[in-house]
Order: structure tokens, then sequence, then C-alpha cells
């Protein structure tokens, strides 16, 4: 069964998979170098104009694997050499125009940017062009189509322009570290940087090691892992955790159990809240909406919120997050959070981590990873997060009426804003979630789809035996 959803996640996982490797071993400093040529050894065809600069490029990925540019904050980050291939157009008329006597699209131009040539055909002047779209709207033969890159139209939040190599380029005051455009690039273009030698060195640290330190590692897992390794057993999964040398595997859900009881008295005594569980969410106010920060839940996210009890319980504890997000990486970073998080890996990533070590999950036992209810684990998808909040007011017996806005994805949270912004949003609670889908779209995972949702939901259903309440009162 293929791991992967498409052959970019494989080009990167294999490329992180070498690097733990000798990361393990203590080799990466005089074997580092190596990476390259063993992926692509020979004169091997590639999907680059010739073998050298296809080596170039892994180079590249080999530099973000070990944590990338250090002097960039943003944790996504663009490989120039990679970004060489889609078209740089903008708006362009194909050869469907008929030359047709109407000219609604010159009507419909405010810029003067439409001319014709001898057959009537449509021209547009690049220099005028403002790139609104208003003549690819009225055209009656949909001959006008906009040819932007991938990752422009990936990023909704409008972060990525083209440099003067024609190379994408991330303004770091708009990008709120998604991942939408490391996704959707169909070169591999840009990738977010990887922190797994940190996680790896970590736990060759650890007590689990025989020459390691005397600390605990915990594996805060997002509940969306009950979509991803779709060839195992999330039991197999968590054994295999294990085997890597982490001390416990704790699920992120517990956390959202925590901050949905926390979340629903806050939004009883404020009256209106914003959801703080997604950072790219939380991330795309501060930089787009900064009026409307005091919205902003005060609640840590789960994984800070759970990460933060561990090490109440267990000081000398070092806390590993693995999920879908890369935005999650950003968070991680932050100050509020930076002490009890200490790296973070993606789903990605731990594939690699598991491979680099020839751990076949598969054929491992399982191990229980029982610790959240049913509403802590739907927090993954869309939705999830409401209906914890609902739950929530029942048990604690707060008589107070959500009326939520679930937001599906960063287009659906801007129109949100917008009318909270404008004083005339219909509800008093927006569950924020940047990634389509929730969770289960994140850019770290390994499988995307509709199977996904039902893949957590299932997993949800598992806990139904125990209500938020009583998944959080097992932490006394």
């Amino acid at each position: 069964m293929r791991k992967f959803d498409t052959k970019v996640q494989y080009l990167k996982y294999k490329v992180l998979r070498e690097v733990a490797r000798l990361a393990w071993e203590d080799k990466l400093l005089e074997n580092l170098m190596d990476i390259p040529g063993k992926l692509v050894p020979g004169n091997e065809p590639t999907m680059r104009c010739c073998v050298y600069k296809e080596r170039a490029i892994l180079g590249e990925r080999v530099k973000l694997a070990l944590g990338g540019n250090t002097s960039n904050p943003n944790v996504i980050e663009v490989i120039e050499i990679a970004c060489d291939e889609c078209p740089v157009g903008g708006f362009e008329v194909t050869n469907a125009c008929r030359g047709c006597l109407a000219h609604r699209c010159e009507d419909a131009c405010k810029f003067g940017a439409i001319s014709f040539d001898h057959n009537h055909v449509a021209h547009i002047d690049k220099s005028k062009c403002r790139e609104c779209g208003a003549c690819a709207k009225v055209c009656p033969y949909t001959a006008i189509v906009s040819r932007k890159r991938p990752c422009q139209n990936a990023c909704k939040v409008k972060a990525i322009s083209m440099n003067d190599e024609k190379a994408a380029a991330i303004d770091n005051s708009k990008c709120i570290q998604c991942g939408a455009c490391v996704y959707q690039c169909p070169f591999g273009a840009i990738m977010d940087k990887s922190y797994m030698v940190n996680a790896i060195d970590i736990l060759k640290k650890s007590e689990r090691n025989p020459h390691g330190g005397s600390y605990k590692v915990f594996a805060v897992v997002a509940p969306s892992i009950s979509s991803q390794f779709s060839y195992a057993k999330l039991g197999q999964v968590v054994t295999g955790l294990k085997k890597l040398g982490f001390h416990d595997v704790i699920e992120a859900a517990l956390g959202a159990d925590m901050v949905a009881l926390a979340e629903a008295k806050e939004l009883s005594e404020k009256g209106i809240l914003t959801s703080s569980c997604c950072p790219a969410f939380v991330q795309y106010i501060k930089s787009t909406f900064p009026n409307l920060v005091d919205y902003i839940s005060h609640n840590m996210s789960p994984m800070a919120v759970l990460a933060k009890y561990i090490k109440e319980k267990t000081p000398d504890a070092k806390v590993i997050f693995i999920g879908p997000c890369t935005a999650k990486k950003a968070e991680a970073q932050l100050e509020s959070v930076k002490p009890y998080v200490d790296t973070v890996l993606t789903f990605e990533e731990l594939q690699a981590l598991l491979d680099s070590r020839n751990i076949d999950i598969a054929s491992l036992e399982e191990s229980a990873l029982d610790n959240a209810s049913y509403f802590g684990r739907i927090f993954a998808r869309s939705g999830g997060l409401t209906d914890a909040a609902a739950q929530a007011m029942k048990e604690q017996n707060i008589d107070f009426e959500i009326k939520p806005v679930v937001c599906d994805g960063i287009e659906a949270c801007r129109m949100a804003l917008l009318k909270l912004n404008k004083g005339v949003l219909d509800g008093n609670f927006i569950e924020g979630m940047a990634c389509v889908g929730g969770c289960i779209g994140g850019a770290g995972c390994l499988t995307h789809g509709e199977k996904s949702k039902t893949d957590v939901d299932k997993y949800g259903r598992e806990a139904l035996e125990k209500n938020i309440t009583d998944a959080v009162s097992l932490l006394k």
C-alpha cells in the first residue's frame, strides 16, 4: 500500500530518511554531502534537465532537513533552484477567443489593458493589467484564464509572489506557515524546515538509550494520526514510537479535552470568541486583523496545554509533538510555548524516522492509546472543536447558547473575520481551521482525502463511553 499521496512527498521522505540514518549513527558531518549522489546515482535520468541539477536541488533539500536557514524565522522556505518550471503569466487570452463583436472584455477592463489585433482577437497589455479578473468573468467563451502558479493558487493569504529570477518568494509578514504551498507545489520547490535531527538528539540522550541520560521523552500525537499510516494499525504506530525511544505516547486529544472545558467557560464569560487551537488561524488574525486579537481565546493550543501538564508532572521530561501541521513548528518557537514543547515532527518526518531505524510497524504488536474522549479526538476535523465546546458547556452546566461559525479553510476564516470586524457576524464563536477539512488536511499528512474524516470519526467513537470531564479527571 502506498504511504504517500504524491511522488514529491516520497522524494522529500527519502532525503529525510537518509539524514535520519546518518544522525542516528553520528555520521552526519562526514557523510552529508554523499546523500544527493546516493539518491541519484550515476547518470540516471531525472525530472530535471540533468543529473547535476537534480543533485544540486537534493543538496538544498538536505539543508532544509537539517533545519534550513536559521536567519529566516519562517518555517517554510523556497528552494529557488527547483522553482523554474511554472509559467508566470497572470491572466492570458487563449486560442478559444473567437474575436467576437461584443468586446465585453474591453468594456469590463477599467485599466485599458485589452486591445485587439486585425482578426479582432483580444490581447492583454501586462504593463496595464491589474490582475482583477474582470475580463475573464465576462468572456462568453471563457477564453481568458489565470495562469497563476500552483503555490500562488494554494496561498489564500497572498503571501507568495515572484522575484526577479521568476522564483517564488514568501512575504513573511503575510505568511501563516500553514504549508498549503508546500503540499501543492508539483516540483517540491517549497518545503518546511525539519527539526528531525533535534528530535533524534533528544531521543539518543534519553533514559531509553543505554548511553543516554535520565530524562523521559513523551510523544504527544495529534488525533489526526488515526487517519494516517493506512498500512498499519494505530496501536502498531504507538509501539513503533516506543521502539524509537519514547517513554510514553499520549494523545494531544487529551489536551483538546482540557481546552474544550476552559474555552467553554471563557466563551460564556466574554460572550464572543475565536478559537486558538490552529496556530495558522491565530497568526492570520494577528497579521491581517490585528484589531480582533482581543477576541482570540487566551487558552493555549491542545499541544501546548498538554505539554505543560506533562512537564509539571515530570519536570525533567522532554516533549515532542507529532502531527500534520507545519504551523505547529512555528508555534513551538513562541516564547509562551517554547518551555513546554521541545520540538515538532510531522507525520512525513515520523515515517522517515521509523524507516531510518528499519522499524516495520505493520509487523509489530499493538499498544494502547486511550487517553481522550470522543470530543477531544474529533478536534482533528472541521466542526469537531465546535461540537466539543457545546459538549463542554453541557457537562459544566453552563447556561449559554453557543452560536458557532465553523470555518473550513482560511478563505472561510477570512469571511467570518470580516463580518466580525464589521459587527455583522451571525454567531458568537468562530472555529477557525486554516486547512480545508481541518487538521486532517495539514501539509505534513502522509495522505489526504475524505477517508481521513471517516477514520477520525471512527477513532473518536472508540472513546464514546468517556465524556470530556471523565477524560480530564483521570489527570488528577
